[in-house]
């Protein structure tokens, strides 16, 4: 059977893709053997490939025609300890799928972040992910960028760019659940920065499942800061005020472990008397708490694998949508809330 390649050049995927009368995107998953194509399908593009003697190198130049095969991570905050799996998540896939990364960090500083940017398209990058510090909307880097560009943790403010973001909504609900489930009913909430969105939210999940279990807070939720200390004095001054409180839901594992430390001091068995949950799954903090510590992981390492498949998938000429996608988190259950026996 003739090729429909021109004579004297390589089949392409755009080649294949036609003789086997599917999209391109189709093809190079096909080819790729990523999921979700049918087997029948996935059979008639490598025959369409065989036919046209399209081999894996001459795919390779298919889809990297007029690219670089590079991708730029472009974070605020290099040393934040949310940054790290993000980064490595998205390395992970991108060093799975041989492409070289230009990590830049902004340090938080606007200015900064537009120099960077300029530099990754100077080197002619095939596409960006904007890994943000917290998940407060962030300003967009605008819509006439030539490269697919895709955000995570932050979500851009902008609804026709590509968002992914922990659900914290989700995790809070999750954390009263979990807490209810254990038997407790008198739950209160000790979180960080109420001006994050990630406390409100967090709330805001917490706030619903409290209410679908017809119940309400034991006191009104207390905020101050993302710390052990403010953890340790909002729990001493809540359960000197309400000692009939038997859990109490903190907005990450720093909040928790001050809790820990003041449910200690005021001679409250944990989980037997009070049941404390986290928030982050910070290893270096749950594993070590005592009691090991119950929390909510956020799956930021999956999230950044997440946002590296979405470059894919956008090189690969796939329409990756738009607006903001919350990613799932777990629940990781360890001694602070379900006693060992």
């Amino acid at each position: 059977m003739p090729s429909s390649a021109g004579a004297g050049r390589a089949a392409t995927l755009s080649d294949v893709a036609r003789r086997a009368s599917v999209s391109i995107a189709t093809a190079s998953k096909a080819l790729n053997g990523r999921g979700d194509v049918a087997p029948s399908t996935r059979q008639r593009v490598l025959d369409a490939a065989e036919e046209l003697t399209f081999t894996p190198n001459a795919m390779a130049r298919g889809l990297l025609a007029g690219r670089t095969g590079t991708v730029g991570l472009l974070t605020g905050d290099l040393e934040g300890r949310f940054m790290i799996p993000i980064l490595m998540g998205a390395e992970d896939a991108f060093g799975a799928g041989q492409i070289d990364v230009f990590l830049c960090d902004a340090r938080g500083d606007a200015i900064r972040e537009q120099h960077h940017l300029r530099a990754l398209l100077s080197r002619r990058v095939d596409g960006i992910i904007v890994v943000g510090r917290q998940t407060d909307p962030r300003p967009s880097l605008g819509q006439d960028l030539p490269v697919p560009v895709v955000y995570a943790y932050s979500p851009s403010e902008d609804p026709r760019d590509l968002s992914l973001t922990p659900d914290n909504y989700a995790g809070g609900r999750l954390a009263i659940e979990h807490l209810i489930a254990c038997g407790r009913t008198r739950i209160a909430h000790i979180s960080g920065d109420p001006s994050y969105a990630a406390a409100q939210d967090r709330l805001a999940g917490a706030r619903s499942a409290i209410a679908a279990a017809g119940l309400e807070f034991a006191a009104e939720p207390m905020f101050a800061a993302w710390s052990e200390h403010w953890g340790r004095d909002a729990a001493a001054l809540l359960l000197e005020r309400h000692p009939e409180v038997d859990a109490i839901f903190c907005g990450s594992d720093q909040i928790a472990r001050g809790v820990l430390d003041s449910a200690r001091d005021a001679g409250r068995r944990v989980p037997e008397d009070l049941a404390v949950i986290g928030y982050d799954n910070w290893e270096l903090l749950a594993a070590n708490a005592r009691p090991q510590l119950t929390s909510i992981d956020a799956n930021l390492q999956q999230l950044g694998r997440q946002a590296a498949q979405r470059v894919f998938d956008a090189i690969d000429g796939i329409d990756t949508g738009a607006g903001k996608h919350h990613l799932p988190v777990k629940l990781v259950i360890r001694g602070s809330t379900i006693a060992h026996r």
